[in-house]
């Protein structure tokens, strides 16, 4: 079958790979797609929100599956447009309605949910601009530190984490008051801060039943042992040392089923991915956040680790056949470092070559803000590449994931060089107790 794919970055260069290998597959076609993507399938410039040219390529190129990589196409309802056209509505599509698409599209619609649902999560409260006092008086008389989340979507930058009441209030003022993250800080979530280590989880669900993909763990701030600002992902890891079979099991009873069968509940279809962040509090997981796609950088890392045919797998969950359906995933480990532009998260630029590319890699390259030029392949965004690495273990995959990235360069570019070695530290711990 002929294959459509909306995004343009990492996450969307790793689906189309994977998807690619599939014997379902006859040609796959990217929108807009970046310069890796190209090498893979076709690239087609169609912006990821711009439904009518989106509905139009499908048809001319008789697209049968439809998969949404990011979130904003989701959020602004790109199912419900083509479930509602006529031309559109039997094209097989990946991804949540404007409905379910809420759970990641609003945090005030997601805790209140979890809350319906008895989803273990962080205790919080909501408030707009019109209660900006209340929210004051409500952060001095929280526990700090204390979590602002921005309602809507921002890109993975709309938290801000505090542990001094002043810079809180003033976060929260900026948040509400001046629109730091936009429209998406209309709203703002103050939420309880919980001590843990977090934790990516990923299904795939037909609404009824689903398919548990490889978990990954994300290293979100832009330096070395979790230091400076925020990012869209510095890096990812799987398997991860600490998720169990037991911890594993209470993530499927305490989180995974009472979410899709809140769904259900409260009757919202659902045909997609469903993306748990979760944190690990002493051995019992709360939910941070759900999104309605899979997450980026993790799905560099997890897609390399899915040995089976995963268009099956798609089609399945589409047509909502997912019972019964098995997956296979490998054992071996998958590090993946994002390569940034210098400057990112904040400003940076564009345009500078990439050189090392073409040469032999101990790694895979994912692009995720790569564009095709008459100088050859330069940066176009803030993260760049995601190199992964694997191995039949954690310091194999790093160290193949770094080998890779020590020939590859571009003016500025930076990257963190520590991703993963806190799991190496669990692991080492846990050989210790086992040898005790």
């Amino acid at each position: 079958m002929n294959i459509l794919l909306i995004g343009n970055g990492g996450r969307e260069h790793a689906l189309a790979w994977k998807i690619n290998q599939s014997k379902l597959t006859d040609k796959i076609y990217i929108a807009p797609g970046n310069a890796g993507t190209s090498s893979i399938g076709e690239n087609i410039l169609v912006a990821i929100t711009d439904f009518p040219a989106l509905g139009k390529a499908c048809i001319e190129k008789k697209i049968e599956l439809v998969i949404v990589g990011p979130e904003v196409p989701l959020v602004k309802g790109i199912r419900d447009y083509f479930e509602n056209d006529t031309d559109l509505k039997n094209i097989l599509l990946i991804g949540p309605g404007k409905s379910g698409a809420q759970l990641e599209g609003s945090k005030d619609f997601s805790k209140q949910f979890m809350v319906r649902n008895n989803v273990p999560t962080a205790k919080a409260k909501t408030f707009s601009a019109d209660q900006i006092k209340e929210g004051l008086q409500y952060l001095a008389d929280g526990k700090l530190p204390i979590v602002l989340k921005a309602d809507g979507l921002a890109a993975g930058k709309g938290v801000i984490i505090s542990d001094n009441l002043k810079e809180a209030q003033t976060a929260l003022s900026e948040m509400l008051l001046n629109k730091l993250f936009g429209e998406a800080s209309s709203k703002v979530l103050v939420e309880e801060f919980l001590e843990g280590i977090e934790l990516s989880v990923f299904v795939l669900t037909d609404g009824k039943d689903y398919i548990l993909l490889p978990e990954a763990k994300d290293y979100k701030r832009i330096g070395d042992d979790d230091t400076g600002p925020n990012t869209g992902g510095m890096g990812a890891v799987s398997p991860v040392a600490f998720a169990d079979a037991v911890f594993m099991n209470k993530v499927a009873e305490q989180i995974i089923i009472p979410t899709i069968n809140g769904l259900k509940k409260e009757n919202i279809p659902y045909k997609g991915f469903i993306f748990f962040g979760l944190i690990n509090v002493k051995g019992e997981p709360f939910v941070i956040e759900y999104n309605a796609r899979m997450g980026d950088p993790e799905t560099e890392a997890v897609m390399t680790r899915i040995e089976s045919d995963f268009v099956e797998i798609l089609i399945a969950c589409a047509m909502g056949d997912l019972k019964n359906k098995k997956i296979a995933i490998h054992t071996d480990y998958a590090v993946t470092v994002m390569m940034v532009s210098g400057g990112y998260p904040g400003d940076y630029e564009k345009g500078k070559v990439i050189s090392g590319l073409n040469t032999e890699q101990s790694a895979l390259i994912f692009h995720a803000g790569t564009k095709e030029t008459s100088k050859g392949i330069v940066n176009d965004g803030g993260r760049v590449l995601a190199v992964t690495g694997r191995g039949k273990y954690l310091e194999d995959a790093r160290k193949n994931a770094y080998k890779s990235i020590s020939g590859i360069f571009w003016s500025g570019v930076s990257f963190r060089r520590d991703i993963g070695v806190d799991l190496l530290k669990i692991e080492q711990t846990k050989k210790n107790i086992k040898t005790d």
